[in-house]
């Protein structure tokens, strides 16, 4: 027969850390004399035992045994209540097992840890910390945190103000601390403020708990250190000495140097040699200009006057790569002498702008220097009828037109002028 084995309690309460009992009643239904042992199983059995662990009784005979609950004041043993049942094994008949069952109430308490790494920053307007929380309870709790300082010079900014934990759980949260204005020079200044974790009332319950209060400082740095300033101070020292007395000393100097050398000059009977007398200007024959040779031709044997010439090269080049385009070829028995260059970069393209005439480089320029840019010569340069004015664009990238949108190609014009007079013969 199975043997009679009842718990006095139908509910145990117990608080973590602490300890309870209860009493299973053991009876012998059988005809002979036997011993029973006990097993706990289920969520409790690591923290419960039984006293004594072996129960002899004889036929007819009831017996006790106590069972001592300590569970453990940790957060692996959540509050509320957890089964607890007691197999009841004989020794001499194994197979006849009783298994009395009860409920045990766990109490919640609550214990959190907090810390603020790192505990002073330096910057020159905002500091980054870490608020890192550990609910250590067996209750899930709500840990709101609140950042303060007495100068109100601070604004904070958690990534969540009111963090939820688990039992057993951690969290870490980034905090910002901003000033409310910038340091332009002086010293570092010292900004202390302090931030504050505790558990929600209604999640505490009725046990007091201390707020965690963490102190951590900002020390905001000044944008001009003071060896700057110094140095600012003494280089417009400077300048006000040159502007004020030293230009004049040297000039008073260098009047007064020259004074001396004159009469030392003039002691020895040293006199400085007159100007050469200005010479006489050329005179131009009726009918010819300044600077023409006899004949009414200029020096080189350009011929006089010409046809002003102008004409636009575009080269459209796609990223990475290189492309060219050229001028029209000068009339045969022509010179074409180049007197202006115009480069427009109307996108504002990256690259490489070069120009040649016939196999002459010109300039080489690089496109990310200029919107627009112009070159003039003084002495043109002249290009034969077996030359033309090349222009070769490597485009590194495309860029933006007055349009919006990238372009998806550089694009560049070169405007050439000058004029177009006879070879001479």
């Amino acid at each position: 027969m199975t043997p009679y084995a009842e718990l006095d309690s139908p509910r145990v309460e117990v608080s973590p850390g602490g300890e309870a009992t209860t009493t299973l009643a053991v009876r012998n239904n059988t005809d002979i004399v036997e011993a029973y042992e006990f097993e706990v199983v289920g969520e409790c059995a690591a923290w419960v035992t039984v006293e004594p662990a072996r129960l002899p009784l004889y036929p007819g005979a009831q017996g006790a045994v106590t069972l001592v609950l300590r569970p453990p004041l940790s957060a692996s043993v959540r509050a509320g209540e957890v089964p607890l049942a007691v197999r009841v094994v004989p020794v001499e008949q194994p197979g006849m097992v009783a298994v009395p069952e009860t409920t045990v109430v766990i109490a919640p308490f609550h214990r959190y840890r907090a810390s603020l790494s790192p505990q002073r920053r330096r910057g020159w307007r905002s500091g980054r910390f870490q608020v890192d929380l550990h609910n250590q309870g067996n209750t899930p709790v709500a840990m709101p945190l609140v950042a303060t300082d007495a100068a109100e010079d601070l604004r904070f900014t958690f990534d969540e103000e009111r963090p939820e934990l688990e039992p057993g759980e951690r969290a870490e949260l980034r905090l910002r601390a901003r000033a409310s204005g910038l340091l332009w020079f002086g010293r570092p200044v010292s900004r202390p403020f302090q931030v504050t974790a505790a558990v929600e009332a209604e999640t505490s319950g009725d046990q007091p708990l201390v707020p965690e209060e963490l102190d951590g400082e900002l020390v905001q740095l000044p944008l001009l250190p003071r060896w700057l300033l110094a140095l600012l101070a003494l280089l417009l020292a400077l300048v006000l000495f040159w502007l004020t007395l030293g230009r004049k000393a040297v000039e008073t100097a260098a009047r007064e140097a020259a004074e001396q050398k004159t009469i030392e000059l003039a002691k020895e009977g040293k006199l400085l040699a007159p100007p050469p007398p200005e010479q006489p200007k050329p005179q131009v024959p009726p009918g010819e200009q300044p600077g023409e040779t006899p004949g009414g031709q200029p020096p080189g044997g350009q011929s006089a006057g010409g046809q002003p010439v102008s004409q636009t090269v575009e080269v459209r080049t796609g990223s990475g790569r290189t492309n060219n385009g050229a001028s029209e070829s000068v009339p045969e028995g022509k010179l074409f002498y180049v007197t202006d260059l115009v480069m427009a970069n109307y996108q504002g393209d990256e690259g490489l702008l070069t120009i040649e005439l016939g196999d002459r480089t010109i300039t080489t320029i690089a496109l990310e220097t200029f919107r627009n840019q112009d070159l003039h010569w003084v002495t043109p340069l002249e290009v034969s009828s077996e030359e033309v004015v090349t222009v070769t664009v490597r485009c590194s990238r495309p860029g933006t037109p007055p349009s919006g949108r990238q372009a998806d190609r550089c694009v560049e014009l070169v405007n050439v002028s000058g004029v177009l007079r006879d070879a001479p013969r």
